[in-house]
Formats: C-alpha cells, structure tokens, sequence
C-alpha cells in the first residue's frame, strides 16, 4: 500500500457529499481476508484504523471527481487480525476450556421480567468457569509437584533416568540428605512451576483486557431499550471492570490452590501423633488464612456482574490486594513448607483424588443446578427455535469442563510415561484422570454411531433432492455427476441443523460416563482394569481396553495439540486456521472467564459504529452496512448501538447470514425472534441472501408480516446448471462463498439504496417466489 496515498485518503473529504454520497461498508467473515479481494481491487488504501483493524478504500474511489453515477463508494473493514494476528495467539489454544464456559454465560433462554433468575444464571456460570481455573492450575500442581518433585524425585531409580533431578534426590542410608531433597523444599521449588502459569495466564489476560477492552463505545444520550436486545445497551461492550474484578479472583484462586497444593502434606505430617506443636498450630493458621482467602475470592466472583447500562467506567482497585494477599500467603506457605522435618520422606501419591474428585463434583453439581435455572427460563418464555429447549447453556458449560478435564489428565499421563517409561516404580497420576481418560472410548464409540445415523438421514435426503434439483430445471438436458453433487452439497449443509441432536447426545454421554467414573475412582481407589480384576471376563475386557485405549488417545490428542499449538506460533497461515475458532468462539465479551481469549467485538463494534455515525454526520448519505457470515454478527451489533437517529438512516445487508440460524438458536436471550424483529424495525431497511447450499447462512423468518422484505433466497446455487452463453465453463455450487457473484447481491444493494432515498422511498416489495 502506498503511504502517500494513505495519507491523502485520511485527509481527502468523501467528493460525493450531501443526499448523492453513497456507502457501502463490507464486513468480512470468518477466516480473514484481505481488503484486495473484498473489494476487487489490487489497488486499495486504508482510510482510517491500524495494522489490527481497519476501513479500506479502492486507490480510485479515494480520489475526488468520482461521478454518482458510479454506483456506491465501498469500504472494506478489516479485523481478521483481532484473532489471528501475532504468534502470542498461539497460546490461546491453552485457554480453549475457558472460551467455552464463558459462551455458557451468553447461551442462556431469554426471560423478561425475571431478574434475579438470570443474575442466579449468571453466577452458576462465573463458578464454573472459577472452578476450571482451579482445575487448570492443579493439573500443573498434579505434574510438577506430585509427578515430578514428589514421586520422582523421592525414588533413586527414577532419578537415575532423569539425571536433572539428582539436586532432589534423598541421599543414601546413612548418608546426609541435600539441602533441596527435602519434601517440603522439593514441593516449594516445583511450585514455580504452576506459579508461572498463574502469571502467564495473568499477563494475557492483563494485556489483552488494555487491548480490547479499552476501546469505549460511542457514547449517546438515548435510554437503552428495554424491549429491544441487550447488545443495544450502552455498556454491553464495555467489559473492562467486570474483567479486571473477575481477573483479580481468578489470579488468587489460581496461587492459593498452589498453595493449598504445597501445604496440604506439610499440615498432615505435622498434625501426626506426636508431631511437632508449634508446627502444628502454624500449619493450622496457615490453612485457616488460605480458607479465609478462597473465600473472600468467591465472594467477589459471586458479586453482581456486569453493568451494561451505562458506560461503566469505574475501576475496583480494591481489589488488588486480593492477588497479593495470595501471593503473601503463598511465599509464608513455601517457607513453612520448606522447614526441616526429621523423618518426613515423600511416598506413595500427595493427596490429589479427593481435591479432584471434590472438584469434579463441585462442576457437576453446578452443571445441574445450571439446567435446572435455565429449564425455569425456558418455561417462563418458550421459544420453539431455541436449541435444546434452552439447555444450550448448561450443556456447554459441561463440555468445558469435560475438556478441561481432559486436558489435565492427558497432561498428567504424558508426564508420568514419560517419567516412569514402563517400569511401574512410580504410583503415577491420581486414579480419577484416569478413569476420565478410560470414558474416551465409549463417547466416541456414541459419537461413531450418531455420526451414522446421520450419514444414512443424509443420504436419504439427497436422493430426495435429486428428484427436486431435476424438476427446477425442466427442458435442460440431465447431467447425473452435477445432479449428485448439487444434491449432495444442498444434502450436507443440513447438518447443521441436527447440531442441537449431536451437543444432546454428547453431553448425556459425557454427564453418565463422568458419573460412572467419579463414582469408580472414589469407592474402589483404583484404576478401571484394576477394580474390575475379579469382575466378568467381558467386563474385564471393556475395562482394560477402555483404559489402555483412552491412555492412548489422551497421548495421541497431547501431541496434536503440542504440534498445533507449534504451529501455529510459527506460520502465519496456521494461525489464521485457529483464528476461525476463535472467531466464532470469542465474539462475545469475557463475562464469565477473564482468561479466555479476548473478545474482538469489544473492538470491532465501536469502529463499525464510529464509522457510520461520523460518515452520515458529515456527508448526510445513504450507506447500507453490508456483512457475510459472522460479519453479519458484527454489523446487526454495530447497527444496534448507533443512536436512534443514525440507526434509522442506514441499510443492512446480510448474506450467509447465521443470525437465525446459529445464534437465534444457541444464543435466544441476544438474537431470538423478538430481537431481529426490533432491529428491522430500527433500521430504515434490510435485505437477507442466503442459499439452500449454506451450511451456514439461512433465513431471517422474522416473526411478523414484514419478513418477505428481508429474505430474498434460496438464491440459485450454481448459477447455471449446464453450459451456457453466460456460463460456457461448469459453474461452480458456491455454498456459504462469493455471494457477490451473484447479480441477485447487486439488485438487492440497489434496491436498499432506493429504498434510503428521502425524497423517492421504495415501494415495498410483494413477497418473492424463491429462485
């Protein structure tokens, strides 16, 4: 890009003011792109923005002497770089459990009127997601000190294999001790290891909350409309108190589990028959003052959570001393664990089933608890569209801690192969994570025979579609191979559709199965092939095939995750592959989770709404606010923060459109019926394209007399079926892609356009025989 013309485009007035000056500002969606390709163009300048954001322009278009007649200035804006910019992104893959809890708290039924239900909802939520910062950081206590400085570096043999821990090694019978071999000062060395997580997580956190939660939305004066969605309040994208409060619990959670994890075999070699007193009574102040701490950071987490309507711009410094305090009360901890004992050894496990049994509880009980609020939601204002009858939420919120739990153990596992090789002389991780590993198979197996079910349901409905596709186009003449594939394309994007059938079938599957082996690991305190040694020889062999195919699966999917993680922070295109995950998944603000990755609507929303507001104050145009797939998200958010007055003046035009579809589903409460209905009421006109061929984008199907005027479709995906004048070369079934290639993109644009004309309104068109 030239910088000279850069320049001159930031200085240079739109030559087209006043009711001629025309706007279309293009939205792009998942995956990224360029601004050359979204405008056609291999000559374009950024008009206004940085390196992570920004409005494009044509070279051409950015020059004055434009005539009106050239049909509608267009802007390009930018964002891909918010999820997939530098190699940093690369550690977000760390926070994945995270990102899905926190889309638990957005996935709720919509309820008016039942305030404190929804704030009970929201608080189910932010414990959970506290509890997976809990589990994250026990799992790196689990490795570093029950694996690594407990049991391996209290046995000779498994220090002779890893020559780098004989600085912990017990010295021989007879022979004086090292300083560092004690128990105590092994554990308080090892918790670095967990400490720099709990600082890593802090330090992303922390800097990607000055990043993006630092962006203020356009102020206006209007109240928020209360019948309207809540992403018109003039707060909603404005997280940046509730992160910091929700970031300063989550961070002394994090350091006194390091701690409770340091303390626990010190307090109960203390608290022995005849053990030291004043050890004693400073192991038990000590435990009280770290429960008096967690309590006080639950308290917090607990408080009420967001403000979203109005601009809260207020900052709890307070809550500082809540961290600190954790790490006050983690450096006494270290040093009373690190105390010489005479005749404490390290043997067996430290105690990490219960604290992870207690945990996997806890996130049961809460996941419960959870489905039953949202079922209350759900019966107080039933949306037929909402998926899974409004137990979305819940569900999710179990998923996450599945996958966290996951995660941990397969972490766990590696670290003790890895250790210990196939010689069995260390006890190894707790028998729960491998239970959790041993439940792999089976929801696998769930998922393998879902899958067919659904490949047969499909099957059936593209041979349905075969005999469609031959009656819509009569007289041409029949090509079997482009029948079959139309059929199977239009066939395979229904499948989206039975997504609330796979997250129901799953998470049964994962709820059952977590019972059965919180249940087994916590009566026998073995491992499955273990418990079920004296058992039917069937079951026998179920348990042992389970638990050695689950260890293998757990390795093979630590290893992915390693190489994608690599990845990723390498090369630049990998990361853009991440970053269509983190896409979908980090669209909505950090209301539950302050270390998931960041949201880019606390960003992308105020620049799309500074954009419009400041360009129709100056030029008194018409501009239709054109978005893709999740750019569509992105603009239907945009247009409901504008003011009132601006809001009215604008076109929304949507192709590949998933806000029916997906978020009217999965988030009721935001996009339900009742809040698109508001918004095309709001804004002066909306048109919707979307194919039969989309997995993705879908209809409107607003719930009033008004939803032919937005949805113009099924479009005619591929444009020709055969070879034509216009098409000589097969054209080719575009799906969710290049709906601008249509000519049916170009009338609705102009038809938006004529509709935002003051002095000539558009008629409103009869509904439309689908294409």
């Amino acid at each position: 890009m030239d910088r000279a013309q850069e320049r001159r485009s930031k200085r240079q007035p739109d030559s087209r003011a006043g009711a001629d000056a025309e706007l279309e500002l293009l939205v792009h969606g998942v995956g990224g792109t360029t601004p050359e390709k979204m405008l056609g163009d291999p000559r374009t300048v950024r008009v206004t923005g940085d390196d992570t954001a920004a409005v494009f322009r044509r070279a051409g278009d950015a020059e004055a002497g434009r005539e009106p007649g050239d049909g509608p200035v267009r802007e390009a804006y930018v964002w891909c770089n918010l999820t997939s910019g530098d190699s940093s992104r690369a550690l977000w893959l760390l926070l994945l459990p995270f990102m899905v809890v926190n889309l638990a708290h957005w996935m709720r039924p919509a309820a008016a009127g039942r305030h404190r239900t929804v704030r009970l909802y929201g608080l189910l939520v932010r414990l959970a997601a506290l509890s997976l910062t809990v589990l994250l950081v026990a799992a790196a206590c689990e490795v570093a000190l029950d694996l690594v400085a407990w049991q391996c570096a209290g046995v000779r043999p498994c220090v002779r294999r890893h020559s780098w821990l004989s600085f912990l090694a017990p010295g021989a019978v007879g022979a004086p001790d090292a300083w560092w071999s004690l128990p105590g000062r092994r554990l308080a060395l090892a918790a670095l290891v967990p400490t720099a997580l709990t600082v890593l997580l802090w330090y992303l956190s922390r800097r990607t909350w000055s990043a993006y939660e630092s962006h203020r939305p356009m102020s206006h004066d209007h109240e928020p409309d209360t019948d309207h969605s809540a992403l018109t309040r003039p707060g909603f994208w404005y997280g940046r108190r509730l992160v910091a409060r929700l970031r300063a619990a989550h961070t002394a959670a994090a350091l006194l589990t390091v701690a409770a994890a340091v303390a626990a075999p010190a307090v109960r070699f203390d608290h022995r028959p005849g053990g030291p007193a004043a050890l004693d009574i400073l192991g038990r102040l000590l435990a009280a003052a770290l429960s008096a701490w967690a309590a006080t950071a639950v308290g917090v987490v607990c408080r009420r959570g967001r403000s979203e309507n109005r601009l809260d711009q207020r900052l709890d410094r307070h809550l500082r001393l809540l961290p600190l305090g954790a790490l006050g009360l983690l450096m006494l901890t270290l040093v009373y664990a690190g105390w010489a004992r005479p005749g404490w050894r390290s043997a067996g496990r430290l105690p990490g089933d219960p604290a992870f049994g207690a945990l996997m509880l806890a996130q049961g009980l809460l996941v419960v608890a959870l489905a039953v609020v949202a079922g209350c939601l759900h019966r107080r204002s039933p949306d037929p569209r909402a998926g899974m009858r409004g137990l979305g939420g819940p569900a999710v919120a179990l998923l996450a801690c599945a996958l966290g739990g996951v995660m941990s153990g397969g972490v766990a596992q590696r670290v003790a192969d890895w250790l210990d090789g196939t010689h069995a002389a260390l006890p190894g991780p707790p028998v729960l994570l491998t239970w959790q590993a041993s439940t792999i198979p089976p929801v696998l197996a769930v998922l393998l025979l879902l899958a067919a079910r659904l490949g047969l349901g499909t099957a059936r409905l593209a041979r349905a579609e075969r005999d469609r596709i031959r009656h819509e186009h009569p007289g041409e003449p029949e090509d079997p191979g482009r029948t079959r594939d139309i059929a199977h394309v239009r066939a395979m994007a229904t499948l989206t559709d039975r997504a609330p059938l796979v997250v129901a079938v799953l998470t049964a599957t994962t709820l059952m199965l977590g019972a059965v082996a919180l249940a087994g690991a916590l009566a026998t305190g073995k491992t499955p092939d273990g418990a079920a040694r004296r058992t039917h020889d069937a079951v026998q062999a179920v348990a042992e095939t389970s638990q050695a195919l689950g260890s293998w699966l757990v390795g093979l999917g630590f290893v992915l995750f390693v190489t994608w993680g690599r990845r990723a922070y390498k090369d630049a295109s990998a990361r853009r592959t991440i970053g269509i995950l983190w896409d979908v998944g980090t669209f909505w603000p950090r209301a539950a989770h302050p270390f998931a990755p960041p949201c880019y609507a606390e960003r992308a929303v105020p620049d799309l709404t500074w954009r419009m507001a400041t360009w129709t104050r100056r030029t008194g145009g018409r501009l239709v606010l054109s978005g893709h797939s999740q750019g569509s998200v992105l603009a239907a958010a945009a247009a409901w923060q504008l003011p009132p007055s601006v809001r009215g003046r604008i076109a929304l035009l949507t192709y590949g459109c998933p806000l029916q579809r997906l978020y009217g589903r999965w988030f009721p409460a935001h996009f339900g019926p009742p809040a698109l209905a508001a918004l095309h009421r709001d804004i002066a006109c909306w048109g919707n394209l979307y194919r039969s061929t989309d997995p993705i984008g879908g209809p409107v199907r607003l719930p009033d007399d008004a939803t032919p005027e937005v949805d113009h479709g099924p479009l005619q995906d591929p444009l020709a079926y055969g070879r034509t004048p216009e098409h000589p070369l097969p054209a080719p079934i575009l799906g969710h892609s290049d709906y601008q290639a249509d000519p049916v993109f170009a009338q609705e644009r102009a038809r938006l356009l004529r509709r935002l004309r003051p002095q000539l309104p558009g008629p409103r068109p009869e509904r439309r025989a689908p294409r």
